[in-house]
């Protein structure tokens, strides 16, 4: 295992906890955790613990919508990387891989590596790893080799990306795993930049998902990129924003909006302009489908007749 006996990574493991470096590294950070927290060995050569049949159909159905959100981007993603001997995994809030995505030839050596739907891969019971340790600190993470807890486990190489839900809650951990030996680092980048953009792929599908009905706004970062989606219904107030959006707009994470009017929030004419051409649109489209007819439109948009009235007045649309 990467020249290592199951003692030498273990003296490794240890040293490097009681040197203190934990305070300096959040990798040993990881590994104190291992071993304090969870009373792990290093050693250890159990195998990952697994759900049952029915507990795995339990953890699938718990987290439906994630799974629906990311099976184009799993698809896309293992597309990239699949023939490189990786595999795809998709993890839940508990940890366990519920859908994956993986080579046929590599299925049976992942399957006695654990990297298969219903097993557990939290840092309580597999100690540091790609998913566990993205659980914990929930941010982007490769878990390279003997950077593992596990001895039996270093031959692993982990690039773990957190996906947040449509309340930008933690929902689960998106996973690009291999057991080869010949992974350079060059890849291991280009791999990291890939799960991230699928990452970001599977929380605006989610995100779209859950406001299906609302109209999405992509808001502006400071540097000119898009800083998230947030979601404004037929009054003008913002109902839903992803973390990146809450981020940038002073929100709180984890929890449902107040529903707040999307001018106060958003704020600034880029921000006004786009939202303004959006429902603009929308009126229109109503009003011809209405023929011109304020209250059926009205009923169609979900609206009073006297709020529509006003919009109309806002944007200085006529009906016939």
């Amino acid at each position: 295992m990467n020249g290592q006996s199951p003692r030498h990574h273990a003296a490794r493991v240890e040293a490097a906890i009681t040197s203190g470096q934990a305070a300096r590294s959040s990798l040993v950070a990881s590994w104190r955790r291992s071993s304090r927290l969870h009373r792990l060995d290093p050693a250890g050569r159990s195998s990952p613990n697994r759900l049952s049949e029915a507990e795995l159909h339990h953890a699938r159905e718990r987290i439906a919508p994630l799974l629906a959100a990311a099976r184009g981007a799993m698809d896309r993603l293992y597309q990239a990387v699949g023939a490189s001997g990786c595999c795809v995994l998709l993890a839940d809030g508990d940890g366990v891989p519920v859908d994956r995505r993986g080579t046929p030839a590599d299925d049976a050596t992942f399957q006695s590596w654990g990297l298969w739907t219903g097993a557990v891969w939290s840092e309580e019971h597999e100690g540091t790893n790609g998913i566990g340790t993205c659980l914990v600190e929930q941010r982007p993470l490769t878990i390279d080799r003997d950077q593992h807890f596990f001895t039996r486990n270093t031959l692993l190489s982990c690039t773990a990306v957190p996906i947040f839900d449509h309340e930008a809650a933690f929902a689960g951990v998106l996973d690009v795993s291999s057991c080869r030996a010949d992974r350079t680092d060059v890849f291991s980048s280009l791999i990291a930049l890939a799960a991230g953009e699928a990452a970001k792929r599977i929380e605006a599908d989610l995100f779209r998902r859950a406001f299906a009905h609302a109209r999405i706004v992509l808001t502006q970062a400071a540097d000119g990129q898009c800083g998230g989606l947030v979601a404004v219904d037929a009054d003008d107030l913002v109902i839903g924003a992803t973390r990146t959006a809450r981020a940038g707009l002073g929100l709180a994470p984890g929890r449902a909006l107040r529903p707040v009017p999307a001018a106060d929030l958003l704020g600034g004419d880029t921000a006004r302009d786009h939202l303004a051409g959006g429902q603009r649109a929308v009126l229109q489209r109503a009003l011809l489908r209405a023929g011109g007819n304020v209250s059926a439109a009205a009923k169609a948009l979900g609206v009073s007749r006297a709020t529509l009235h006003r919009k109309l007045k806002r944007f200085e649309l006529n009906a016939h």
